[in-house]
Formats: structure tokens, C-alpha cells, sequence
């Protein structure tokens, strides 16, 4: 049984769609859902869903043991990223090489690194006159947005559309593909394992 902990900074609508499709799963469990926002709507789709959370402290998390054993703890073999807008820190990157994943709503390379998240992503894609958009599923390294590319899937940019209409069409993105993603990921990992 893989134990997971989504990491996330927001509102969990992208968490609150990869525990849905996970819950009863026969090989995957979301354990945990880590927060560095108090007030972060993903601690509420985790009450619900029942979930245990945490609310990380920034010194912590990037200059002491990035809560590490409370991860250890909670048995948890991989990390999601799903809106979470912390570098991570080294220590989390060696403790998980290969078995943490982020998802970012452009197509990486392009529109990735510090600052580019959410509309601003958005805007830059839309600024510079790109046809088309889409999300990246990478594996997290030291860099933000670097790791390696394991899916990407695209949408049109129309002339019309805002980065609000823009932002609509990545989710639909995200929610289709992430959950799907994810499993297969964590098949081939076990077939890995068994070798």
C-alpha cells in the first residue's frame, strides 16, 4: 500500500480530486495533506475526507528537518504537490528521490521557475501570443518547475480568452489527467520494486 501526502497551499481543489479518486483504492492512500496556510481550504477537503493534516512552519520546513519525521511517522512513501508554493527543501528531494511529483499549469520548460504560478502563469502565456497551453507533470528536484517531465497534455489559447477563461481550461487539465498520472506512476514504481 503506497501512503501519500499532498502537499498544497490553496484552496484543494486539486487535492479534493485526487482524494476522491483515490478513496477505497486497493493500493493507495492519501495519508496525510500537509499545509503551509492556517487558514488553506485543503485543511477543510482533508477534515471532511478525513485525513490527518499538518500546518508547517517555514523555519522548519526550510532550514530544520522539513518535518520529516512526522512524514516518517505517517508511514509516507510518496509526495504530491498540488498548489504548494514552498521550494522544497533538499532534504525532502534526497528522502524522496524519484518519488515526488508536482504538476504546473503551463508547458514546462516554458513559463516554470521562482514567481510563476497561478495567473501569472496564465498572463505570460496569453502576453507572449501562444496558441496553445497546458499542464506539465514533473518530478520534483532543487530547481523549481526542473525535474523531469513525465506528462504533459495541451489546450488552445483562443484570442479571447482572459487568464481567468485560461485558468479554466488548465484545471479541467489537472483534474483529468493528475489523479490518472499519479497511479500510473505508482504502478510502475511497485513493478520497479519487485524486480
Amino acid at each position: 500500500m503506497h501512503k501519500i501526502a499532498i502537499f498544497a497551499s490553496g484552496a484543494g481543489t486539486n487535492a479534493e480530486n485526487i482524494i476522491r479518486y483515490f478513496k477505497n483504492h486497493k493500493a493507495v492512500q492519501i495519508s496525510l495533506v500537509v499545509s503551509n496556510k492556517p487558514q488553506a481550504g485543503v485543511l477543510q477537503v482533508a477534515g471532511q475526507a478525513q485525513i490527518p493534516t499538518i500546518v508547517i512552519e517555514k523555519d522548519k520546513f526550510l532550514r530544520g528537518d522539513a518535518y520529516l519525521p512526522e512524514l516518517t511517522a505517517a508511514e509516507i512513501d510518496f509526495i504530491v504537490l498540488a498548489g504548494f508554493l514552498w521550494k522544497i527543501p533538499d532534504l525532502l528531494i534526497r528522502h524522496y528521490p524519484g518519488r515526488m511529483v508536482n504538476i504546473h499549469p503551463a508547458l514546462l520548460p516554458m513559463y516554470g521557475g521562482k514567481g510563476m504560478y497561478g495567473k501569472f502563469v496564465h498572463e505570460a502565456v496569453i502576453n507572449a501570443g501562444d496558441a496553445k497551453s497546458g499542464i506539465s507533470i514533473h518530478l520534483v528536484d532543487e530547481e523549481y518547475d526542473h525535474g523531469k517531465t513525465i506528462f504533459q497534455a495541451t489546450c488552445p489559447v483562443d484570442t479571447m480568452d482572459t487568464p481567468e477563461t485560461l485558468a479554466a481550461k488548465i484545471h479541467e487539465l489537472e483534474y483529468l489527467h493528475y489523479p490518472v498520472v499519479l497511479e500510473r506512476l505508482l504502478d510502475a514504481g511497485e513493478a520497479h520494486e519487485k524486480q
